[in-house]
């Protein structure tokens, strides 16, 4: 874990975290207050392939809509025109206002544990059919439903007795199944933690209330999507040794096959890991990684790179489906694009 100082928008100094692959590197981390939001281009279109023009547009203006926080993840459009985004170190979710102002959803959101550095917060967030918001927990090791009064409903919390470790992402299936992936990022030495209770990181299934066992060889199984025939389950392991998505066959009782590596990037050396990711409505794959956010056509080709200013962490649909949201270590960008995902509001319809 690299650790830098850096300049807030207002002058602060705050101390970053620097990709959460090779997990916390615990200090005090200070926040910037009432940073201002920089006009103008935020980032690039790193474009591969011509068929790009056809998913990213040839005018696209990166923006960031929110900045001076520690680690943001888990970009949530709500049905309201708000945006709900972790920031993971801090140990809070924050809402993100139609007019452009952000302010504490849920303060620790994660644990409760006051803001160390670590990755003790909230992570991916989902809505469920009732529009409740669905919260992954680090610290608590859980995957918590939270209702519009904020009464929250553990979902997940144990596997076979055993404590999960830190609940990381989650991706629902329309016949209301929920998977979630789990890797160790909430422990302070990981794997090597006293309090890790399971000896892997694995790839869950909730359904009707009962917990499955997917799949465990995954190192660090980050970011889950599934492909709009919901066939397939893309998964993001987010390990410096082993840096790749893989893309797992989905069998009729909804179980995982063998899967097969969609792409790799165990050699590219720029900033980042495979983290979270989404994929459209014609089945290209959206996915943070080494130097921004991958696109691969539905064949797994690389069509370019979306590049905010920042390495981003995650991404979600937004607006009327055609903005992508970027959470990317101390600030949220978007970007318009041509294709359309999913709302996390209209999935359920």
């Amino acid at each position: 874990m690299l650790r830098k100082l850096v300049c807030g928008a207002s002058g602060v100094l705050m101390a970053v975290l620097v990709g959460c692959g090779n997990g916390p590197d615990p200090v005090v981390t200070k926040q910037a207050e009432a940073p201002a939001v920089d006009p103008g281009p935020a980032g690039k279109v790193d474009r591969r392939d011509p068929g790009l023009d056809a998913v990213v547009r040839a005018d696209a203006k990166i923006e960031r809509v929110a900045t001076g926080f520690v680690f943001t993840e888990g970009p949530l459009f709500m049905p309201d025109g708000t945006l709900l985004f972790s920031d993971v170190p801090g140990n809070v979710i924050y809402k993100l206002d139609t007019d452009g102002k952000t302010t504490k959803w849920l303060e620790k959101a994660g644990s409760d544990e006051a803001a160390n550095g670590g990755y003790i917060g909230s992570n991916g967030l989902g809505l469920d059919k009732d529009g409740n918001v669905i919260i992954c927990m680090h610290g608590r090791g859980k995957v918590v439903a939270q209702n519009a009064e904020g009464k929250q409903t553990v979902l997940a919390e144990k596997y076979e007795g055993k404590r999960l470790n830190s609940p990381n992402d989650v991706a629902w299936r329309k016949n209301g199944d929920l998977y979630f992936t789990d890797p160790p990022y909430g422990f302070a030495k990981q794997d090597q933690d006293p309090a890790k209770e399971l000896k892997f990181n694995g790839i869950y299934r909730l359904s009707n209330g009962k917990l499955t066992l997917l799949a465990k060889d995954m190192s660090r199984p980050n970011g889950l999507a599934f492909s709009p025939d919901e066939k397939f389950l893309y998964v993001a392991n987010s390990d410096e040794a082993k840096k790749l998505w893989q893309k797992y066959p989905l069998k009729e009782d909804g179980t995982l096959g063998t899967p097969t590596v969609l792409h790799d990037v165990t050699s590219v050396k720029e900033d980042g890991l495979p983290d979270g990711l989404k994929v459209d409505k014609s089945g290209n794959v959206f996915a943070t990684g080494p130097g921004g956010v991958w696109v691969f056509n539905p064949d797994g080709k690389v069509l370019g790179r979306i590049q905010p200013n920042e390495v981003p962490a995650n991404v979600g649909w937004g607006d009327d489906g055609k903005t992508l949201y970027m959470t990317a270590k101390t600030s949220v960008y978007k970007v318009r694009l041509y294709t359309a995902g999913v709302l996390p509001g209209e999935f359920w319809k």
